[in-house]
């Protein structure tokens, strides 16, 4: 509180954080930022409740780090570690759990949120703030910014159980996850676990993990091993694999997914040198920082005579019976490979569309398509040409675009996109009375 009342009253409030996972370049801004330093621990673990009071900007690799030793997870944890639990609600997170278990606000029982009105106030599903809780989520920090949440944690075992099944077709791909889905089981096995990805029109796989108390060897691909190679196969049947409850909930950090390959962490001979402790989302990411700053790529680019690259860094959703219809035409259109792939349906079936900002529809089975990667511009192409014809084609598809990317919507079309009809504009009025933190637009697509 005293941080925010050190903000002068004519300058947005924004956070002093030292690491981000959002990929939108944003004006620089003279004014001293929110100081969030003391919001970043696991308050208390009730292992009898599964419940975790957690401060808003803890970690989920310190998150998690606390309450497995109690046989506990969060609901859902995102792919990567230095993704904050507060992060993850107000801007949407996804996982393999995500089929089951919806999105990480849907696991928050309550949370005090610093408002733009610079009061502290608690929400809950059914309380006097209870639009503020059901609006948080997708509001990127425009509303308020989470001091505390109350989430629900599940039981989980020690290790995790991998089937990888390779396809040829990316219809049968999408009818197989459909039945998985529905069944919560594969082949007479339960499935706890389920995302996919995608190499090539006829080489996608979708991994199945299983919980088990089972022991017994495991692999380990924080070394030379690399995650996503292990994944492919010629063989007619599933390859199978183990790890470690932490290895399975941490397996795409440790190469960023795929993107360490842009940095050379991937060729054997540099990877042997490349300390351990760099090889991590969180360093790969200072690395592209330092790329935005000076635009070391464009320049590599410039010497060899090419044009700058686009980045098509986005994650986006589609129904489900749109998966294969969306990736078809990303193969076409985008040259960017691999990409992954990650279902959800929501927990929440209370209302139509229950969470106004991001309006997925209860009941309905939507699949996260996460690409990450810079293609060629053509000459006289508008800027964002790709990023805008993938916006495009989601919303042909009734589909939606997370935003802690570059986006290029025009504000009405945006407005109607995002803001719930009038659940933003009325929350934005009760919740941030003077203007102190940025509209979501501004934010989101006018990079301020």
């Amino acid at each position: 509180m005293a941080s925010y009342r050190a903000i002068p009253p004519d300058a947005n409030v924004r956070l002093a954080k030292k690491t981000s996972n959002l990929f939108r370049a944003r004006a620089r801004s003279t004014a001293p930022g929110l100081d969030v330093s003391g919001l970043t621990q696991v308050i208390a673990v009730d292992p009898e409740a599964r419940t975790a009071d957690v401060a808003g900007m803890t970690t989920y690799e310190d998150l998690v780090a606390t309450t497995l030793p109690y046989g506990l997870a969060p609901l859902v944890v995102p792919q990567l570690k230095t993704i904050t639990l507060g992060g993850a609600v107000t801007g949407l997170g996804i996982e393999s759990t995500s089929f089951r278990n919806g999105l990480p606000h849907e696991s928050v029982l309550e949370m005090d949120v610093l408002t733009g009105a610079g009061e502290i106030i608690t929400a809950t599903r059914d309380g006097a703030h209870a639009e503020l809780y059901r609006g948080f989520p997708n509001s990127y920090g425009t509303l308020g910014y989470s001091t505390r949440l109350k989430i629900e944690l599940e039981a989980v075992r020690p290790y995790v159980a991998l089937r990888h099944l390779r396809f040829h077709d990316l219809r049968e791909l999408e009818a197989a996850m459909a039945q998985i889905i529905a069944d919560r089981a594969w082949d007479g096995e339960p499935v706890d676990y389920l995302d996919g990805v995608v190499f090539t029109a006829d080489e996608s796989y979708l991994t199945l993990g299983r919980q088990t108390d089972e022991p017994g060897p495991v692999s380990d691909y924080t070394g030379m091993d690399i995650y996503y190679r292990s994944i492919q196969h010629d063989s007619p049947r599933p390859r199978q694999d183990r790890l470690t409850i932490a290895d399975y909930l941490w397996r795409w950090d440790t190469d960023w997914f795929w993107c360490s390959r842009a940095f050379g962490a991937q060729n054997p001979k540099i990877r042997r040198f490349w300390p351990q402790r760099y090889r991590r989302s969180s360093f790969y990411w200072k690395l592209i920082a330092l790329d935005h700053k000076y635009a070391i790529g464009d320049k590599i680019e410039a010497r060899h005579g090419n044009p700058p690259r686009e980045r098509v860094v986005q994650d986006i959703e589609v129904p489900l019976e749109h998966t294969a219809d969306f990736v078809e035409w990303f193969l076409r259109e985008i040259p960017i490979e691999p990409i992954w792939l990650c279902p959800l349906r929501l927990r929440d079936t209370d209302g139509d569309r229950p969470w106004p900002l991001y309006p997925l529809e209860p009941a309905r089975t939507y699949v996260n398509i996460g690409f990450w990667s810079a293609v060629p511009t053509a000459p006289g192409q508008p800027e964002g040409a790709a990023n805008r014809a993938i916006e495009r084609k989601v919303s042909e598809l009734d589909g939606h675009k997370s935003l802690y990317s570059d986006s290029y919507y025009g504000e009405d079309e945006f407005a109607g996109l995002y803001y719930g009809g009038d659940a933003y504009s009325t929350l934005k009025k009760r919740y941030d009375p003077d203007s102190r933190l940025l509209d979501l637009y501004s934010k989101a697509v006018q990079r301020k």
